[in-house]
């Protein structure tokens, strides 16, 4: 017998899952670069690592964010653009780079790396530009060298470097974290700033470039902190016209659970901080609407994800790959399907061995983690609609969070042919749960057109490495239907996925 029940209603329609919400971010820390997207010894000529590539373009990844993070305000771009041995050594004020505890930063991967990269896996680059260290020409130089396609000097320089055609950047980020690494500025400082910087970044595609460019400013997790940067920035003489396009925040969890150490509350209790994930973005959505009352600026979460203390600077922030971290990305991503309505982009930190990576490699060898197989069991869910999706699910009291944990969660879209996505997980890592999928209309076996299901078998702290990495596959998940319901046994710590025509 069913004990938990998800209800799908295709006509309660949320808004369009932007594709970018599924995005990913690279830092210059530890072996996220170097020897995660880039190595000298490549055989391709280009540095970049090919199986690497190989993974990230199967994954169909809509955005990448580089170079930081807290190295992005720190980060001059003209270190690391023309010809390598010409390139200045400079510090990194924040990181170690590899495993050696090294702060310094070579800039082989600069530029022109970052955009070709781009281009070769088919994804669209977004730059976090320098606030906390740098200035509004550094940043407009920045763009005119990426974007411009007339005869000025920087778009001379990027042609001798090789790229003949402008990169066209659409996504610009206004500093980083500027409430601490980036600055240490208040609310209304920082204000000011992007206001300065937007004077200058958001001029650049009135004349400069054959598209449009879209400005991100920097937000936080203490949501009074976006309220002040809200009203100061819209005190200018802009006004609620103010050249802003997204809000960002960002979101880590886990940081109190060792992975080697962890127990079955623990798992309950990083769950229950994934699924904060909800709280942030309605606070935020509510401070963009009571400011910005005439314009559509999007939610952007740029950085989410586990953070165990495994991930310190000295190891350059890695730890291990579990199929609780992947179960607790499936739990954001329906978090963002359900506010399809307000979010515009989110970027999984990072992309290759660095924190919730959803690719690590280790010499010759790379390979997908538990959380890759996630985003893609997800993918179909891109460029739907969002529908709505009621779950009544039992819960858990987890007492360390003073709050109850759904043992249960799901999220569905619709796509243009009139075929609904339904993702469910099993966030319960101890029992297993039988759950009713019902939709409005009812549905017959004949509309299943395919059912899979993630990680049955496996303990949710189970972690990823080169040998069994092939075991967190998708497997062919059994479905029965009676009286138009839907009903799907799922295993503790699972992740399923049921297509309906």
């Amino acid at each position: 017998m069913a004990n938990a029940r998800v209800t799908v209603h295709p006509e309660a329609r949320i808004d369009q899952i932007e594709p970018d919400v599924h995005g990913h971010f690279s830092e210059h820390l530890g072996r996220c670069v170097y020897d995660g997207l880039y190595t000298d010894d490549a055989a391709d000529g280009d540095g970049f690592r090919n199986d690497v590539l190989e993974l990230l373009s199967d994954l169909d990844i809509p955005v990448l964010r580089w170079p930081g993070g807290c190295f992005a305000d720190d980060y001059h771009w003209e270190d690391g653009v023309g010809p390598q041995e010409e390139r200045p050594r400079r510090r990194n004020l924040f990181w170690a780079q590899g495993r050696e505890d090294i702060p310094e930063e070579s800039n082989a991967f600069g530029t022109d790396e970052f955009l070709q990269f781009c281009e070769a896996v088919g994804t669209e680059p977004y730059l976090a530009a320098n606030v906390g260290s740098g200035d509004p020409q550094e940043a407009a130089d920045w763009m005119e060298y990426c974007g411009y396609d007339g005869d000025t000097e920087l778009a001379d320089r990027r042609r001798e470097n090789g790229h003949e055609e402008p990169y066209e950047v659409p996504y610009w980020g206004v500093g980083n974290e500027n409430w601490g690494c980036g600055g240490q500025m208040s609310p209304e400082q920082y204000a000011r700033e992007f206001r300065r910087f937007a004077t200058y970044m958001g001029s650049m595609d009135n004349l400069m470039l054959d598209y449009d460019v879209e400005l991100i400013a920097c937000g936080f997790e203490g949501h009074e902190w976006n309220r002040r940067f809200m009203e100061e920035v819209a005190s200018g003489r802009w006004g609620a016209d103010f050249p802003l396009d997204h809000l960002t925040l960002h979101h880590y969890y886990g940081r109190g659970m060792t992975v080697a150490e962890s127990d079955e509350d623990d798992y309950d209790e990083l769950l229950v901080g994934a699924l904060e994930m909800e709280e942030h973005i309605e606070r935020i959505a509510s401070t963009i609407d009571a400011v910005a009352t005439t314009r559509d600026i999007g939610v952007i979460v740029d950085e989410w994800g586990t953070w165990h203390p495994e991930a310190v600077p000295q190891n350059g922030l890695e730890q291990p790959g579990t199929v609780l971290d992947a179960l607790s990305a499936a739990a954001v991503l329906d978090v963002f399907n359900h506010n399809a309505d307000v979010m515009t982009m989110s970027n999984i930190a990072q992309t290759v061995n660095v924190l919730q990576c959803l690719v690590e490699t280790e010499g010759d060898d790379a390979w997908a983690r538990p959380t890759y197989r996630v985003f893609d069991l997800y993918a179909p869910h891109k460029g739907n609609e969002a529908v709505t999706t009621a779950v009544d699910t039992p819960t858990r009291e987890v007492e360390r969070r003073d709050d109850d944990l759904p043992l249960v969660g799901a999220s569905a879209s619709v796509n243009k042919d009139g075929e609904t996505y339904v993702t469910v997980t099993n966030l319960d890592c101890r029992e297993a749960h039988a759950v009713e999928i019902a939709v409005d209309e009812g549905v017959s076996a004949d509309d299943v057109a395919d059912a899979q299901v993630l990680f049955e078998g496996q303990d949710a702290g189970t972690h990823v490495d080169a040998d069994n990495a092939d075991e967190f596959t998708a497997e062919e998940l059994d479905v029965d239907v009676d009286d138009g319901v839907l009903t799907v046994d799922l295993e503790p710590s699972t992740v399923a996925a049921v297509s309906l025509e």
